[in-house]
Parts: C-alpha cells; structure tokens; sequence
C-alpha cells in the first residue's frame, strides 16, 4: 500500500535550489528530484535508485543542508 506522505513546500524548495545548482552532485539531484516529484502526489513512493541514492548523501559529510534536507524527504517515501 502506498504511503500518504508528501514532500513539504520547504523542502520543495530546497530541493528545487538543489537541481538548479550547478555544483550539485548527481546523487543529490536524483535524491532532490524524487523528493520534488512527490510534493502532490501521497500515491507515489520513492524507487530503489532514488533511496540508495538519498542513504548516500545522507551519509556523506561534503553534502549542503537543502541536499540532506531533500533526501531525507525521498528516503522517509520509499518503499517498505
């Protein structure tokens, strides 16, 4: 059954800076974009590249706020 969780209008902002930044790695824009993605949507869940993705920014150091912020939000949407 799919979750009735949606991203936030903050961290769809966040996570909008995100994608629009060039020094962005690509871990984080596919994190950021599956977080982007679900900001109206309660039916869509986070896919599997998109959650290994979102766990690898979470665990790196070099990440900014808005990235970890937007991967949070992908990762809390995944599937179980």
């Amino acid at each position: 059954m799919a979750k009735s969780r949606v991203t936030s209008r903050r961290v769809a902002n966040k996570s909008s800076g995100v994608l629009r930044s060039t020094n962005t790695g690509s871990k984080s824009k596919t994190a950021s974009g599956s977080a982007l993605s679900q900001t109206k949507a309660p039916r869509k869940t986070t896919g599997p590249k998109a959650a290994k993705a979102a766990s690898s920014v979470l665990r790196d150091g070099r990440t900014s706020k808005a990235s970890k912020s937007a991967a949070g939000s992908a990762l809390s949407q995944r599937k179980r």
